[in-house]
């Protein structure tokens, strides 16, 4: 069986990230508080700090939701295109109508809306949280070295990912909490209208019902998790640059060859962080996104997928 290629889906995932990048921008608009810190107002501390809180909020959502982005499109167009296998298959050939139409292909993936609507909302508020709980307090003057900020993004993804622990131990460690932000809720809008439902919303409603039971496998948790943890590396890899002595400060000591020994204090920070986004959500061809679509787990992982939804048992179903 033969899975589209990651080239397909870099493409896919590029088409959709001004998109999501215009929605944090637009939620978190750290543009209107720049502006008004060019004419120098009377309580620019107060801007300042919500400078601080909006930065960083804006480049951490960045890098969850454009994880959750590319791991949600691979899952979800391996689904469709093993459908799309059993519909063009010999085993098909005798069943009643296609399975994956056009009609039901549209209608299943306009279901990542909720990932760049309702859930990226949640999520920032989820984000926006933790940020002010972890760095809330931090002097505008503190100066911070790349290791001690790094500890704080740390703890900002325990609280953010940490918060919705569920009482059951055993499953909270299998589920991802944050499959709640990349699909609707199974009380979506066609199921509240039952009694019109067309043969082809049925087919999209158990479509979505197999993609939540997807996302909410422990497979799946461990992939999005190695996502994470590899876009948070980037996202300190470039923040890095930054720390980086010029030539005259590596002259004057040779200890400044470490980045560990160089400290910037947070508002020299804050603006580097508030313009991370353009590098995370980048539709011209970016490191960032590479990195993910490209990591062996998601590969194989969508291979998984699509071995498992194009065998002749899932059209007994």
């Amino acid at each position: 069986m033969i899975v589209a290629s990651p080239l397909f889906f870099f493409f896919v995932v590029l088409s959709m990230l001004p998109a999501l990048r215009e929605a944090l921008m637009q939620q978190l608009n750290s543009e209107s508080l720049t502006s008004l810190l060019k004419n120098r107002p009377s309580n620019k501390i107060e801007i300042w700090e919500d400078l601080k809180i909006i930065s960083f909020t804006r480049s951490i959502a960045a890098v969850y939701s454009t994880c959750m982005l590319v791991v949600l499109l691979r899952v979800q167009l391996n689904i469709i295109g093993g459908y799309i296998y059993l519909d063009n298959s010999s085993v098909a050939k005798n069943d009643n109508g296609l399975q994956a139409s056009p009609e039901v292909q549209q209608q299943y993936l306009s279901s990542i809306q909720h990932l760049l609507g309702d859930g990226l909302t949640e999520l920032i508020t989820l984000v926006k949280r933790a940020v002010q709980k972890v760095l809330g307090s931090l002097s505008l003057k503190q100066s911070l070295s790349l290791t001690e900020l790094e500890q704080h993004i740390k703890e900002i993804r325990r609280l953010v990912e940490d918060c919705d622990k569920n009482s059951n131990q055993e499953e909270s460690e299998s589920k991802s909490r944050l499959c709640r932000y990349m699909m609707p809720d199974e009380d979506n809008p066609l199921t509240s209208q039952a009694c019109g439902l067309t043969e082809k919303d049925v087919t999209t409603i158990r479509l979505l019902n197999e993609t939540r039971d997807m996302l909410e496998s422990p497979d799946f948790s461990i992939v999005l998790n190695s996502c994470l943890t590899r876009g948070f590396g980037r996202l300190l890899d470039s923040i890095a640059e930054f720390f980086r002595p010029n030539e005259q400060e590596l002259n004057q000591s040779s200890s400044l060859n470490s980045l560990s020994s160089i400290s910037l204090p947070l508002a020299k920070i804050i603006p580097i962080a508030n313009g991370q986004i353009h590098a995370i959500c980048s539709e011209m061809p970016s490191h960032f996104v590479q990195d993910l679509l490209f990591m062996e787990q998601v590969k194989d992982f969508a291979a998984n997928v699509y071995e498992a939804f194009s065998s002749p048992q899932q059209l007994e179903k």
